[in-house]
């Protein structure tokens, strides 16, 4: 099944105090099916964390199109309406970055739960499966009670994919996910994707360590320094 279909989406960026326009990709087509791993490759300014925030629509694109098949039907993320990008990310559409930003005075143990229960789950069977996610991720049981400002970066990103993984998802987006993790982590973590492809989830990644995740990628783009070629190479 066809999950996701961008047509010739471009995203430019206006400087007005230098009164110029940046490209950042232009005309850039591509399809994902449930299932498949992209990965984003490209070096640093090329626009790749630009593009999964295209589509993820904190970055509104400057043309093009980006069909993605919902549950409730066909819908347009380059364009779509903000209350119906909100409920697809609460839904549908998953977020990973390399960085966590929690809320003062909010335990670990919450964070992870939220989603969950956002999503209609009661609070006692969120909390247990936010303990399994936790731990299978390496954040100590000590840790789980206590406030992620505290933490280290490596032990805030522990929490960051836990709270952004346990949520079923059918796109997720990851930009630089291992960026801080150390090696178990990072094994964890692909455990995890393959987990999710096995389930049918679509992913679209940038990675610090593209080696770590070789053996699932389906497809790839190569975005230019350029900013005036772009390349989809296909298995």
């Amino acid at each position: 099944m066809t999950l996701l279909v961008v047509d010739q989406l471009t995203k430019t960026f206006d400087i007005h105090h230098l009164q110029r326009e940046i490209g950042v990709f232009h005309d850039l087509s591509f399809t994902l099916e449930a299932g498949q791993f992209m990965l984003i490759g490209g070096a640093n300014g090329a626009g790749k964390s630009s593009l999964l925030r295209c589509l993820y629509r904190t970055y509104v694109p400057s043309g093009g199109h980006a069909w993605f098949e919902s549950q409730r039907g066909r819908i347009d993320l380059a364009r779509a309406a903000d209350v119906d990008m909100a409920l697809l990310r609460r839904q549908e559409l998953g977020f990973v970055t390399q960085f966590l930003r929690p809320r003062p005075r909010v335990s670990a143990l919450e964070l992870v739960a939220e989603p969950l229960v956002d999503g209609g789950l009661a609070w006692e069977a969120a909390i247990e499966s936010a303990k399994a996610t936790l731990s299978s991720f390496g954040l100590k049981p000590e840790l789980w009670s206590a406030y992620p400002t505290t933490f280290s970066g490596g032990e805030q990103q522990k929490v960051n994919l836990a709270r952004a993984l346990i949520a079923p998802r059918r796109l997720l987006l990851l930009d630089e996910p291992t960026a801080s993790l150390d090696a178990d982590t990072r094994r964890s973590l692909q455990t995890r994707l393959a987990e999710l492809k096995a389930q049918g989830v679509a992913l679209i990644g940038v990675f610090h360590h593209p080696e770590d995740v070789l053996h699932l990628i389906d497809s790839e783009i190569h975005l230019t320094t350029t900013q005036e070629e772009l390349a989809h190479v296909a298995d």
